[in-house]
């Protein structure tokens, strides 16, 4: 199996048409090889959440073409290929804790999900939250269930949008640690889209969006 994990040739999305059309993401050329730490850094409403919907086959692309040459079809992106950990948890509210961390793996077909989905309620400290619902959580404890949700099914491609946003800073290089953690350990692609310089250093490659453009210093990836 290559090592390229998402391959992009032009990539574009924009949004309405004629002058009211608005360019989400210029046209971009760049591949992501397997092993990859990507920070994707830049402002609010700079394009860094079309380009992660867009390698998360959640979106298509207005121009330009996109594939996942080291994972298949789009069709075989979800449930557990490619796993984002959005800003906002989106847990499901009627699933324990425990439960919508263990949904992808059951949509998935795999097996051995009690002692995976522990593992991961421990990375982020929330073994004993496990049998909880969403409400009786804070908001940091929903984002760290986020993050727990995507860890247990060990994604080939991680993709996560502001990820710290919701927590303090001291709790957010925490989870961010044991992101990194978890990716080291089981070789897994990482992106992080983020405005946060502090989240970036600790990224081994950086690529900056800007009103809708990809500028990055890496020789396999120019806009």
């Amino acid at each position: 199996m290559t090592h390229t994990l998402v391959e992009a040739d032009g990539l574009a999305r924009h949004f309405g048409s004629g002058e009211r059309a608005v360019a989400a993401l210029a046209p971009s050329t760049f591949a992501i090889a397997k092993g990859d730490r990507i920070a994707l850094l830049g402002p609010s409403g700079s394009g860094k959440s079309t380009l992660l919907n867009l390698i998360a086959g959640l979106d298509r692309p207005s121009e330009g073409d996109i594939s996942w040459p080291g994972i298949g079809a789009r069709e075989a992106l979800r449930p557990l290929a490619v796993g984002m950990i959005h800003q906002f948890a989106a847990l499901i509210p009627t699933l324990t804790v425990a439960e919508n961390v263990a949904l992808p793996l059951h949509l998935g077909r795999r097996g051995g999900q009690e002692d995976t989905v522990e593992e991961a309620l421990a990375s982020v400290g929330l073994v004993e939250l496990a049998d909880r619902l969403p409400d009786e959580l804070s908001g940091g404890q929903a984002q760290r269930a986020g993050i727990a949700r995507v860890l247990a099914h060990r994604p080939a491609l991680i993709l996560a949008d502001e990820p710290t946003g919701q927590l303090d800073q001291v709790t957010g290089q925490a989870m961010l640690s044991a992101i990194l953690d978890q990716v080291r350990r089981l070789g897994t692609t990482l992106m992080i889209a983020t405005h946060d310089a502090a989240v970036a250093t600790r990224m081994e490659s950086v690529w900056q969006m800007d009103h809708g453009r990809l500028l990055t210093s890496a020789s396999r990836v120019h806009a």
